[in-house]
């Protein structure tokens, strides 16, 4: 589940969240992970120094996501998905959309951070997630 983010309710979640993992994927197919804390910059993630593989796998697939643990237990994990391009050291990341999510095993943890706009329980997602937006 993709939803568009306006990126100033991106940056208000990204408050209820700690560090992260970008995720990228090398020519051969691997995700790479590597904790990272972004932030945004002209409507960008931006990712300081994720380190020579990851900027290398950039490179090469410009797709990646930056996964945000809950820092509850059984809380949400917000997801972004964009599309990202190297500045020098640096990865940017443009975000396309990101979603809060959890298993419906976990619907007894704590509730979504503050924007997000509803639970999607009962659609398609077949879990206990909800769009940021």
């Amino acid at each position: 589940m993709s939803i568009p983010v306006d990126v100033a309710d991106l940056n208000t979640a990204l408050a209820d969240f700690g560090a992260g993992y970008l995720l990228t994927v090398s020519p051969g197919g691997r995700v790479k992970a590597v904790t990272v804390e972004p932030r945004i910059t002209d409507g960008r993630l931006v990712v300081t120094g994720p380190g020579r593989g990851s900027v290398a796998n950039v490179g090469a697939n410009t797709l990646v996501t930056v996964l945000f643990p809950p820092l509850a237990q059984r809380g949400y994990t917000l997801l972004v998905d964009g599309e990202a391009s190297v500045d020098g050291d640096d990865v940017l990341v443009v975000p396309s959309g990101a979603v809060l999510h959890r298993p419906a095993a976990h619907s007894d943890g704590p509730g979504p951070p503050a924007p997000a706009t509803g639970s999607a329980s009962g659609s398609s997602c077949g879990h206990d997630c909800g769009p940021v937006s």
